[in-house]
């Protein structure tokens, strides 16, 4: 299956596909989420975060939120990376203040508890969810699917909850690289299917987050970072030829120009401590390039925020790039400033 067909008209899939564009697209990570009141509302009915993410009503209108306020380029799918640990079978919830939290993997023998081919059945409500998009989001709007890079769910698989260090999965992946590079092979399979199973529901690109990716020294980030990426590109490509995949591969620094060569992704997300001409001159013949405002500038707003932005502009509209930021919205930020940021960016030349 061509993943060519009517999609050329929409702004986001042309910058991915190295087209002209008649304006800079602009989508925001994190966009449905905890600073929008009526996604506060919604969340509200759910019961607990996964809940939410597997009911198709609600996942759906938190998906489509922020399009109705601001008409963004694209709309992300609201789920979680961690539902694939979740769907493989091990322990997960997200306790309020306090973020993730799952029963940690810590011997091999607990890799043989997960459970590969349950994956796409206990994920069914997610692909509803997409089918239910691409059907409700308006003609010109991509749907964005996308899943967490192996590396950075292990590191929550292994650790059971966020870290600021990643050290439990690090260590593990020193002391017994054939066990750890078992759960990558894991994960990895678990991933193709997932992404698989979102474009054939109506996902017209997918986006992978390697949160963690700059956690590791450059022999793991090639082994643990650009491998199993490169793979899950490769199986769903088989698939689906012309798919359009973002990576995000956070303080990558410059192994950002093998993780880009070697995986040959269509674009590539920059973080905040990224250079913008620095990438303009290192990536952006390589991909189309998406980023990277400061989250903490949208929260601040007004004029450093549109000098920030006209600095990114400068650096990178002259070639493949989509407006974004350095990573995902923070729940303090006022509704406002994302209008003012959008409107900003619409009427830049």
């Amino acid at each position: 299956m061509s993943h060519e067909t009517g999609a050329e008209t929409k702004r986001l899939i042309r910058a991915l596909k190295g087209m002209s564009v008649d304006q800079t697209p602009i989508w925001l990570m994190r966009q449905a989420g905890r600073y929008l009141p009526e996604y506060k509302k919604t969340r509200a009915e759910a019961g607990s975060f996964l809940d939410l993410c597997y009911n198709p009503d609600l996942a759906e209108e938190v998906t489509l939120q922020p399009i109705r306020r601001y008409g963004f380029d694209a709309a992300i799918l609201f789920s979680d990376i961690l539902v694939i640990p979740d769907a493989l079978g091990q322990t997960v919830s997200f306790r309020e203040g306090e973020g993730p939290v799952l029963d940690p993997i810590t011997r091999l023998e607990q890799l043989d508890e997960l459970d590969t081919g349950s994956v796409l059945e206990r994920l069914q409500p997610v692909y509803e969810t997409v089918r239910r998009l691409k059907a409700s989001l308006p003609a010109e709007t991509a749907l964005i699917g996308f899943a967490g890079a192996p590396w950075t769910v292990a590191t929550y698989m292994v650790g059971g909850r966020t870290s600021s260090d990643q050290a439990a999965a690090k260590l593990w992946a020193y002391r017994a690289p054939e066990a750890f590079q078992k759960l990558i092979d894991i994960l990895t399979e678990a991933t193709i299917l997932h992404l698989t199973a979102q474009v054939e529901a109506g996902a017209e690109i997918v986006q992978i987050f390697d949160t963690w990716a700059g956690s590791l020294p450059e022999a793991q980030f090639r082994t643990y970072s650009i491998a199993p990426t490169k793979k899950i590109i490769h199986g769903l490509r088989a698939k689906f030829p012309g798919l359009p995949v973002i990576g995000f591969p956070r303080g990558a620094g410059a192994l950002a120009i093998d993780y880009v060569r070697s995986t040959e992704i269509s674009g590539v997300s920059l973080d905040t401590g990224m250079s913008p001409a620095w990438a303009r001159d290192n990536l952006q013949t390589l991909a189309c390039l998406q980023g990277n405002l400061d989250p903490l500038l949208l929260v601040a707003g007004g004029a450093e925020m549109r000098e920030a932005a006209t600095r990114i502009l400068k650096a990178l509209s002259h070639g493949p790039f989509i407006f974004n930021l350095g990573h995902g919205i923070v729940p303090q930020t006022p509704p406002d400033h994302v209008a003012e940021l959008v409107e900003f960016i619409r009427a830049a030349k």
